[in-house]
Order: structure tokens, then C-alpha cells, then sequence
């Protein structure tokens, strides 16, 4: 797409952002979509021809050449297939139909003496080519962009969280100050969590399931064309060895596609934990905990011209949310059909690559943006020295050790709803009645250094 043509898409994702949506064009375009096809179709056929019961029969560079039509697929094939279907070509009408378009396709690049054309497309519904074709982009999709790039903000993360895990700073829960942890801490706390997130993609892709079962079901046209075929058998033969594809036996014309829906929720449970992520990055630069390095030539404000502001987390956050929201709906929308089959869901499923698309964004942005930042490792310092009641905790927990059942309430009535020194923990100290052993361990409380063992959890990462 041109610069001319982007400023008018109707869509940010094919305008905008095309050249950041650009890695998901081979699996997510109509042209990608036709190849598939065209793919499910070939193969298809060629399975049949290796069946005793049918005289279909191919040698090797036939075979090659029917392989060429989608290893080779070329835009002009795809401009060929459009025009099969909206204007027809040669002897072939317009079909107003994609899927018979493709058909068509294939039929158009046979040799003109093949005995093949009758069996392309044989006893199959669009579903069966539709499906297996869906899963194929999808599957591709995933392996090939999306799991990269959120390996990619993972491996960020745990470098991150390795490179300052000695780093401490105040923690905030309900947004109060805390017990301190460390910077390395929480962001190995993420690392985590995509590292669980993205094995539930992995485990979704590798779990998608096609079906190859006729207008109901049911294998009926099959069956009634060669009954003595086991074609259950010949169709999971076909589509987990010939596409690899996990093998769905009991559908409708529809598959159930509760697969895909396990995939799109396993993405949104990844997505959530980004979100997470840039909210707390947003947070961060905001209480100056991190620094952002300056991109030359970049505006930060138009009327400030001093700012730097967290924009590749703000663009991140936007995109996942609209991704999010696109996932959820693709997940409840694909898993119902009306009977045996409605073609409602055939639109939906178009957009699949634009969830992705969001994603993939959503993925990038956050990725540069964790490039971009740095710990200010004097601000955390000093907020941990001027917020001292943080040892509270800490104090309390070691009286209690002593055996002292007030413990939690001497330290209330020092530290709740005042400004408190560390002096003021001092005095308290040398009220105590401990042992000077004690006293001393009180005494060399810090809130820089009352970090637990936060460094060592960092280890856990895998």
C-alpha cells in the first residue's frame, strides 16, 4: 500500500499502522485466505487420487505442479480467483462464491487433457475447505508473529528483572506505600506470567482441530459415491498428516470451533497481562521510578516542549484493549451456528486477522517501550528514606517474635496517619522491653534494605 492509499483506509490497521501490521498480510490477507484454499484443495485431491477406490491417479511432476499452485501462489493468482468470482474468465461464469472460485482456480491450471477437474472439490461443503484453511493462517499467524513477538517483551522482561533485582523500591498496595521490593522483583513478576500465558497459546495452537465431513456431517455424498471407503479414517489421515492439524470427528456442516475459542481466550489472558504491565510502567514513570530515553526528532507535547511522555505503553494499552474486546467477541460469536449451518459466522471470521492485527501492535508498542526506559534509582532511594513507617511491619512482626501480643498496636499508635521519622522508631526502640540483641536488630532496620528475598526470587525464572 502506497502513503496515498493508507491516508484514505478506512481501517488504522491497513492505514497507520500497515507497516506494523505488515508481518500478518501472508496469513491474515483475502489473498492469504485464497492460498490456503487453494492448498486444502490440492491436497485434498491428491488424497483422493491415492486412494484404491477412485481411478484419480498422479505421477511425481503432476503432483508438483498441483503442489506449485499454492508453494507459488502469486498475486496475479489471487487477482485471478477475485475475477472467478465477480466477473468469471474464459469458460468459466461468475460464481459469486469464493470457494468455488478457488475451485475454478485449480481447475483453470490443470493441463487441458487431465481427467482430474471432476474431482476437485468431490463430496466436499465450503466449510470443509473454509475450516482447514482458517486453521492453517491461524496457526501460521501465531507461530510464525504473534508468540515471537511476546517472546520477544518475555525475554525483555526477565533481562530486565536479572539486571536489577538488587534495585529496591517502595511498593504501593491500594496505592499506599508498602513493604519495598525490588524492580527486578516486578518485573520478573510479569515475566512469569507471560511465560504461563504464552504456554496457553502454545497449547491452544498446537490443539487446533479440522473437519472434513461433508454438508452435515455426515460424510453422506462420500459415502454414497463409495461406500465400501472408510472415510472418517481417510478424512483424519488427510488432515492430521496431511496438515497437521488435530482432527475434529462429530460436527455439523460447521466445525464447533471451540478450539479457536480456547485460542482467542488464551490470547486475551496474555493480553491482560500486558495490560497489566503497561499500567503499572505508566505508573511508575509517572512517580519518576523510571526514565524514559529521548528518540531524536520525536514531539513529546505540541505545547510542552520538555515532555517525554510513555506513549509506546499508552498505544500498547489501546490496541490490547481493542484487541481484547474483538477476542472475546470472536470467541462467543464462532462457537454457535443456527442448526446444522448458518453463514454468519462466515463474515466474523474475516476479522480474526484484524484481532491479531491489535495484538501485534498491542505487542510492538510494549516492546519498545521497554527499551526505552530506565530504573531512576535515586528517586526509588530517596522515596524508601522519606517514607520510614514502611518498617513498621517489619518491627511489629520481630516484637511478636519476642513474644509481645501488643506488638501490632504499639506500632499502630507510632506510625497510623502520621509523619513519621526513623527517629521516631528510635525512641520507641529504647522504650522496649527486649534484649539488647534485639534492640540492635531493630535498630539496623531499613526501608532501602527491608527487601526480604526478593533477589533470590528473581532465580525462579526459567
Amino acid at each position: 500500500m502506497t502513503d496515498t492509499d493508507a491516508l484514505y483506509a478506512v481501517s488504522p490497521l491497513d492505514g497507520r499502522y500497515s507497516s506494523r501490521t505488515a508481518p500478518l498480510s501472508p496469513y491474515a490477507s483475502e489473498a492469504a485466505l485464497m492460498r490456503a484454499r487453494v492448498r486444502v484443495e490440492v491436497e485434498y485431491l491428491i488424497a483422493l487420487a491415492d486412494l484404491e477406490a477412485t481411478p484419480l491417479e498422479f505421477d511425481l511432476e503432476e503432483r508438483e505442479h498441483l503442489r506449485g499452485l499454492y508453494k507459488h501462489f502469486a498475486e496475479e493468482d489471487a487477482r485471478l480467483i477475485k475475477k472467478l468470482e465477480t466477473e468469471g474468465h474464459g469458460e468459466f461464469e461468475a460464481t459469486n462464491h469464493d470457494v468455488k472460485a478457488v475451485e475454478y482456480f485449480v481447475r483453470h491450471e490443470l493441463p487441458a487433457d487431465s481427467d482430474a477437474s471432476a474431482w476437485i472439490h468431490f463430496g466436499l461443503t465450503s466449510e470443509d475447505v473454509n475450516n482447514l484453511a482458517h486453521r492453517l493462517l491461524v496457526r501460521d499467524a501465531v507461530d510464525e508473529v504473534l508468540l515471537p513477538e511476546l517472546y520477544e517483551v518475555r525475554d525483555a522482561l526477565a533481562e530486565m528483572a536479572r539486571e536489577y533485582r538488587n534495585t529496591p523500591m517502595l511498593a504501593r498496595t491500594h496505592g499506599q506505600p508498602a513493604t519495598p521490593t525490588t524492580f527486578g522483583k516486578e518485573m520478573a513478576v510479569y515475566a512469569s506470567r507471560l511465560a504461563r500465558a504464552t504456554g496457553r497459546i502454545r497449547r491452544a495452537t498446537d490443539d487446533l482441530r479440522g473437519k472434513l465431513g461433508g454438508a452435515s456431517g455426515t460424510y453422506a455424498a462420500h459415502h454414497a459415491a463409495y461406500p465400501e471407503v472408510d472415510w472418517p479414517a481417510f478424512a483424519r489421515e488427510f488432515v492430521e498428516d496431511g496438515l497437521d492439524l488435530g482432527f475434529e470427528p462429530l460436527t455439523t456442516q460447521v466445525n464447533p470451533c471451540d478450539d479457536l475459542a480456547t485460542l482467542f481466550d488464551a490470547f486475551r489472558g496474555a493480553n491482560d497481562v500486558l495490560l497489566d504491565l503497561d499500567l503499572d510502567i505508566w505508573l511508575y514513570v509517572s512517580d519518576r521510578y523510571l526514565g524514559q530515553e529521548a528518540v531524536e526528532g520525536e514531539t513529546g507535547s505540541s505545547t510542552m516542549p520538555h515532555k517525554v511522555n510513555p506513549i509506546d505503553f499508552e498505544n500498547s494499552e489501546g490496541n490490547l484493549s481493542k484487541a481484547n474486546s474483538d477476542l472475546t467477541f470472536l470467541a462467543d460469536y464462532v462457537t454457535t451456528s443456527r442448526l446444522q449451518r448458518d453463514l454468519s459466522d462466515s463474515t466474523v471470521k474475516r476479522n480474526i486477522g484484524a484481532a491479531f492485527a491489535h495484538c501485534l501492535i498491542g505487542y510492538t508498542k510494549a516492546a519498545a517501550g521497554l527499551e526505552k526506559v530506565v530504573p531512576t534509582e535515586q528517586v526509588m532511594r530517596e522515596e524508601l528514606e522519606s517514607t520510614p513507617e514502611i518498617i513498621g511491619e517489619a518491627v511489629q512482626t520481630i516484637l511478636r517474635r519476642e513474644g509481645q501480643a501488643d506488638a501490632y498496636e504499639r506500632v499502630k499508635a507510632v506510625t497510623r496517619g502520621k509523619d513519621v521519622t526513623i527517629e521516631d522508631f528510635r525512641e520507641m526502640f529504647d522504650d522496649l522491653d527486649v534484649d539488647e540483641d534485639v534492640r540492635e536488630e531493630l535498630l539496623a532496620l531499613t526501608p532501602t534494605d527491608y527487601v526480604g528475598v526478593a533477589d533470590g526470587l528473581v532465580d525462579d525464572l526459567e
